[in-house]
């Protein structure tokens, strides 16, 4: 099984995702946005699959950031361009099983998607 986790190596909720598959024995691939760079056509298709609304974490500081006017004239193709531009405004941790994307971190999240099989032996 392919499993991709997509963020930024400093971000709590990244932490919080790495140590719960490692915790799991689940092995993963991580991609720092950062330290990485990011794939314009990954992003593409990212957005059409979950939608730029779901993407765009609008509660960090680098949303914050931005312009009153940027922020009023938001639109997929502007989201991408920011996205695109500042990849520390992606929700995080985006993770990629195989072809399903998910997005966010809980443990109950996590227990469904990896260990359900698991419990119902």
């Amino acid at each position: 099984m392919s499993i991709k986790l997509y963020g930024i190596k400093n971000c709590d909720t990244i932490k919080k995702a790495r140590n719960w598959l490692t915790k799991h024995e689940i092995t993963y691939q991580f991609i720092d946005h950062r330290a990485d760079g990011l794939d314009a056509t990954q992003l593409k298709n990212w957005l059409e699959q979950l939608g730029w609304e779901a993407v765009l974490n609008k509660r960090g500081t680098t949303y914050r950031a931005l312009t009153a006017e940027q922020k009023d004239n938001l639109d997929a193709e502007s989201a991408f361009e920011l996205l695109l531009a500042q990849p520390a405004m992606i929700k995080r941790p985006l993770l990629q099983v195989e072809d399903r994307l998910v997005l966010g971190f809980n443990d109950a999240l996590y227990t469904d998607l990896f260990l359900k099989d698991q419990r119902s032996k």
